[in-house]
């Protein structure tokens, strides 16, 4: 089988595995494949927030390929961007700010092709791999909701059983964020229990966004099927300023 859509990370997911992600938002291909040989259960491509294009997508999905699955977090639940990030081959998809069951169904929708979605034929690799084998594995995408609002949290229950969802990952930044405008920002963890909670009794893995590898540990303890164990960004900066730190007190 082709390493593309090999339906592992499905597999895993739907076995309840724990599962470490890195977070890439350079943009750079060349980082993405010194991370797809760390051993990261997962690679997500950071599509809302980070320095990625179609052509750069396309590229590192096939320099992870047989490596590491890629999940790719899109910019918005739009038919285009799940499409456009489903053409390229990443295993898995990751729908911010999701506030409702009908916003989970469309998104759901958007990532199935008919009879079960809305999701147009097409893609420069699935044609290359011959679109009819491609459709024959289609089913092993993997599609993650991401509960990151007050709002969300209000509707988890209806949002984690919405039929053909394979995970939810909490985003604890935009969370506070949402929280600390309603005036509450100490709700944020009972709102992080109260989406893990509905998920447990859904049967739905629950992940998390963790900036650093100390907070995983912490949150894959709490029960967290995901957990972001480094982005690149921090790892990057962290490095530079680690050696410039130590360079500078050796003097």
């Amino acid at each position: 089988m082709s390493p593309v859509l090999s339906g592992r990370l499905k597999t895993r997911l739907a076995a309840n595995e724990q599962l470490g992600l890195v977070w890439l938002t350079l943009g750079h291909a060349s980082i993405t494949e010194i991370a797809a040989h760390s051993g990261a259960d997962a690679l997500v491509i950071d599509l809302q927030h980070g320095l990625w294009d179609r052509r750069s997508l396309e590229t590192t999905v096939g320099i992870a390929a047989g490596t590491a699955p890629v999940i790719a977090r899109v910019a918005d639940s739009s038919t285009t961007a799940i499409g456009n990030a489903l053409d390229a081959g990443c295993d898995g998809v990751l729908v911010p700010l999701i506030e409702s069951r009908e916003q989970a169904e469309q998104a759901i929708s958007a990532a199935r092709f008919p009879p079960h979605g809305h999701r147009s034929g097409g893609g420069v690799r699935p044609l290359a791999m011959g679109f009819g084998t491609y459709l024959e594995r289609a089913g092993h995408v993997a599609i993650g909701l991401m509960i990151e609002t007050a709002a969300g949290v209000e509707q988890a229950e209806a949002i984690v059983t919405t039929p053909g969802l394979d995970f939810v990952l909490i985003g604890t930044g935009d969370l506070g964020i949402s929280y600390a405008a309603r005036g509450q920002s100490d709700a944020t963890e009972k709102g992080c229990l109260r989406v893990k909670e509905a998920c447990a009794k859904a049967g739905i893995p629950c992940g998390i966004f963790t900036g650093n590898v100390d907070k995983a540990l912490e949150r894959r303890a709490e029960g967290y099927h995901l957990v972001v164990l480094a982005s690149d960004v921090d790892v990057v900066r962290d490095a530079f300023n680690g050696v410039v730190r130590d360079f500078a007190g050796a003097a």
